[in-house]
Formats: structure tokens, C-alpha cells, sequence
């Protein structure tokens, strides 16, 4: 435990896990004192609109109007859901707490169409998400989730998106995702003038110089994944840019006990994605008050300090060799039964990390026989294949039987 005994290591715990002692440690890192709330709003590409440099994202959100309202006075003027988001209780959440301020805040939601939706079956699913968000229209609606090129190609989008915009339901398109062929698709997005958002899977397990550290003296080269060039390629062209899963895992309470004197480890996350010039801003989950205060402790201030990149240290440490890099897809060709790695891989984040067992089943299921063949494997062709060194033949077999409805 690094100098601390048990004693300590407990109190430590008992006190993060209360939300209790974070403005202690905000002032001990020289930040203002008083509440937290947003101190930076940034101009989001060729938008035009304003949104905080940390948003508030709205996946886990079940009828805590308070929290928005909470959010809200702390000085948050974005919001994020979907149409999946808790079977659509998010939206309906929000367009019940954002009532009456509406014309204050920016509102985001998400479509998970497949490459055969029609206009006709797209209209009707925004027209819905407007009734649960009760609202005329959406800031960014994003085609959700993106991993194949297929669909963001499917001719029937872009017309839909011009017709929505023409009837005013939604102000600018935008593409999210966090797969192994993210790269692929934004590419494609950007050389096809798709969209004018992208919201995308981006951390500090991007850069390569963290892996390096725990990678010497073995085989394994540490690559540099291909997403900073399309993230780059999206700001040169007025494409707003918003990072999300920019927690790594959002493993929280295994750093509690590091976090001494300073800011806390999901502070430090939020200062390297800032700070990196890539993204415009960011959207996390908030599930507590606590959560959306200590959160709003990284807003404005750039730059990660020697303590704060120690903390990103020990997390990649001690979590890289379960944590999936978005965009890299380097395993995608090394199982000869077709197992999409990387989304097995999405879904034991979701269920380990997250705790959501009910997120992970549902998109486990949602990839077909997924990694029933990973189960009794005799060849385990994947071996090696991560450059990052994950085990992946153990991490797929075990998500298999644990998310799998027939657990065969």
C-alpha cells in the first residue's frame, strides 16, 4: 500500500467512498475554494455554440431530477443521453428537469440506426426522443456507437439528417464511438462531410509514453493508435470534437488511497484530455452531486502535475492490462472465427469496471455469438496479438461466461 497501513487505507476509502473531503483536497492543489462549477465554456468547432469544458453525461440517469438541477446550478450547460440510455427514462429524466430552461443549455441524443434504416423509421425515432426530452429540437443528434463504416454510410442518413435540420428538430449531425474500427469510420465521416460532432472513446491510455514505462525489457512495441491524427484532421476542418470514456475503466475507489495532498485520479484524467489540444471538451457520467463537485474540480485548469501524472501512472499500472485502447483494432484480424475483440472487450469494461450488468448483457447480446467461440478455444490464434499485452483469450472466455445468456 505504498507507506499507508490498513488503518489508514480504510479511513482513506470510507471517506472518498462518502464524497466527503474534496474540497480539502481541491484546496490543497491550489485550486479556488468554494463550491466547484464550470470555469471554462469553449466554442465546439464550426457550431458556433458554447458548451462547458465538462459535460454531463446522462447514461445512468433514472429519475434524478434533483442531480440535474444540481448540475445546472454548478454552472453545466450540456447534456448527453440516447435513445438507450436506461430504455429511455434518461431523456424522459431530462426533459423533465431541463423544463422551463431550455433555451439555456444544450441539449445531445443518440441513434443506434443500423445501415438499412430508412428515412421514414429514422424521423420516427427522433420525433420520440424529442416527446421523452419534451422539446421542438435536439443540438447534436448522433448516429450512436458507430463501428462499421456501413452505417454511417447507409445513403438514407444524410438525407434524413438534412430533412430534420430543414424541419428544425435538430441544429447540427454528429457520429459517436469507441470500437476497434473507430478510426476507420471517422475517416470516412470526415472525407464525406458527415458530420459536423464527433464524440469519441479518448484517454491518457492513448498515449504511448505511459505504456512505455511498463513495457521495457519485453517484446511488446507500444504503437501509438491512429486516433489522434483523425481528431486532429477533424479540428483542421471545424469539426467539434468531444472526448468521452476518458476514465479508462472509471475505476475510482482503487485510487482513493493515492489520492494525497492534490487532485483526485479523475481530476488528473479530465486535465490530460483538456490539456491535450484534441478534444474541444468532454462528457462523463454523473450518479452523484459528490460526483458532478469533484468533477467540476479539473474545469479550466490545463496541464497535469508531477503528482497528478503519478496517479495516471499507478492507474495504467495496475488497470492497463484489462483496458481496451480505442481505435487501435490491431486483434481485429488475428481470430480466424471472427470474434470482434475489441467490442467483447467494450462489454467487460461495461460489467467489471462499471458495475452495469444490465449495459454489458444487453450489448453483449447484441453482437451475436460474440465470444462463444472464445470459450474451449484450442488454437488461440489471438495470443499476442495486443501490443499492449492483454490477455485476451482469458478477458474474452471469461466476459463470455459471464454475459452470455446460455453461458455455453
Amino acid at each position: 500500500m505504498s507507506g499507508i497501513d490498513r488503518r489508514e487505507f480504510l479511513r482513506r476509502s470510507a471517506v472518498a467512498g462518502a464524497g466527503i473531503g474534496l474540497l480539502p483536497r481541491l484546496a490543497a492543489a491550489g485550486l479556488p475554494e468554494g463550491p466547484p462549477r464550470v470555469r471554462r465554456y469553449v466554442e465546439l468547432g464550426r457550431t458556433g455554440l458554447r458548451l462547458p469544458d465538462i459535460g454531463f453525461g446522462a447514461s445512468r440517469l433514472t429519475g434524478d431530477e434533483a442531480l440535474v438541477r444540481h448540475a445546472l446550478d454548478r454552472g453545466i450547460t450540456h447534456f448527453d443521453t440516447a435513445k438507450g440510455y436506461a430504455r429511455g427514462r434518461s431523456e424522459q429524466t431530462l426533459g423533465l428537469a431541463l423544463a422551463g430552461v431550455r433555451d439555456k443549455v444544450t441539449l445531445a441524443t443518440k441513434l443506434q440506426a443500423p445501415a438499412s434504416a430508412k428515412r421514414a423509421a429514422l424521423m420516427a425515432e427522433l420525433e420520440q426522443c424529442l416527446v421523452r426530452l419534451r422539446t421542438d429540437y435536439v443540438d447534436f443528434f448522433f448516429l450512436h456507437a458507430v463501428n462499421d463504416v456501413e452505417r454511417i454510410a447507409n445513403p438514407e442518413w444524410p438525407e434524413f439528417l438534412a430533412l430534420a435540420k430543414q424541419q428544425g428538430k435538430i441544429r447540427w449531425r454528429g457520429m459517436s464511438g469507441h470500437g476497434g474500427r473507430l478510426v476507420e469510420c471517422v475517416d470516412y465521416a470526415l472525407d464525406h462531410e458527415l458530420v459536423d460532432v464527433l464524440l469519441l472513446g479518448y484517454n491518457f491510455g492513448q498515449d504511448p509514453s505511459f505504456v512505455q514505462k511498463f513495457t521495457a525489457g519485453t517484446d511488446m512495441i507500444a504503437i501509438q493508435p491512429d486516433l489522434p491524427r483523425v481528431m486532429k484532421k477533424a479540428r483542421a476542418q471545424g469539426v467539434g470534437v468531444i472526448a468521452m470514456k476518458t476514465l479508462r475503466g472509471a475505476r475510482l475507489n482503487d485510487m482513493r488511497p493515492y489520492e494525497q495532498g492534490g487532485a483526485t485520479f479523475a481530476q488528473a484524467a479530465f486535465r490530460w484530455v483538456l490539456a491535450g489540444g484534441l478534444a474541444d471538451c468532454l462528457i462523463v457520467t454523473m450518479k452523484s452531486s459528490a460526483m458532478v463537485d469533484e468533477y467540476l474540480g479539473a474545469s479550466g485548469y490545463g496541464g497535469v502535475t508531477r503528482a497528478e501524472g503519478a496517479l495516471l501512472a499507478r492507474y495504467e499500472r495496475d488497470q492497463g492490462a484489462l483496458q481496451c485502447r480505442y481505435g487501435c483494432d490491431a486483434c481485429s484480424a488475428s481470430c480466424p472465427e471472427g470474434v470482434p475483440i475489441a467490442e467483447v472487450l467494450r462489454t467487460r469494461m461495461y460489467a467489471e469496471d462499471y458495475g452495469d450488468e444490465a449495459l454489458a448483457r444487453e450489448d453483449y447480446a447484441a453482437l451475436g455469438a460474440a465470444a462463444s467461440a472464445c470459450v474451449g478455444c484450442s488454437h488461440r490464434a489471438c495470443t499476442g496479438a495486443c501490443p499492449f499485452g492483454l490477455a485476451i483469450p482469458e478477458l474474452t472466455s471469461r466476459t463470455h461466461l459471464r454475459l452470455a445468456d446460455d453461458r455455453s
